[in-house]
């Protein structure tokens, strides 16, 4: 993993992702639009359920991707343990970046990150985050003394 992938970070999320012999394709690599549903299923088991079960329900209510970014950097291979990193990059006062790094076989294979958009319940409308999901997701976050400048 590069270094500068999750540097400075004060804690990261990690998971082991189960691969599917249905998630190949033809050239029997994890298909790339499965990746970008590897990196969902990681979000969700961290936001969802572990932020959930720490006291922040909140994140169980509706988030919308606004932009999506992948870079492939070697095919992932069915059979093998694909650990998924995440961190935050980013949080704004209605969005926030969540920076994904994977590694196989003790290489990285793919780096990502996805801009979510918290929405209110009954509306379907963007949010403000509140205090708690700020204070939560900067435990992620890369410290302003590390950061490049």
């Amino acid at each position: 993993m590069n270094a500068a992938d999750h540097r400075g970070v004060q804690e990261r999320f990690e998971c082991l992702m189960p691969l599917r012999w249905s998630d190949q394709d033809l050239n029997g690599h994890i298909n790339n639009a499965r990746i970008v549903t590897l990196m969902e299923e990681a979000r969700i088991l961290w936001l969802n359920q572990r932020a959930a079960a720490e006291g922040l329900e909140s994140f169980r209510c509706p988030k919308v991707v606004a932009a999506l970014t992948v870079e492939y950097l070697r095919p992932v291979s069915y059979g093998d343990e694909l650990l998924l990193m995440l961190d935050i990059s980013r949080i704004g006062s209605g969005s926030f970046t969540v920076r994904y790094s994977a590694i196989q076989q003790s290489s990285p294979v793919f780096r990502g990150s996805t801009v979510l958009v918290p929405l209110e319940r009954e509306s379907n409308r963007p949010r403000k985050l509140t205090a708690a999901e700020t204070a939560y997701l900067s435990r992620y976050t890369e410290t302003e003394t590390s950061r490049p400048e």
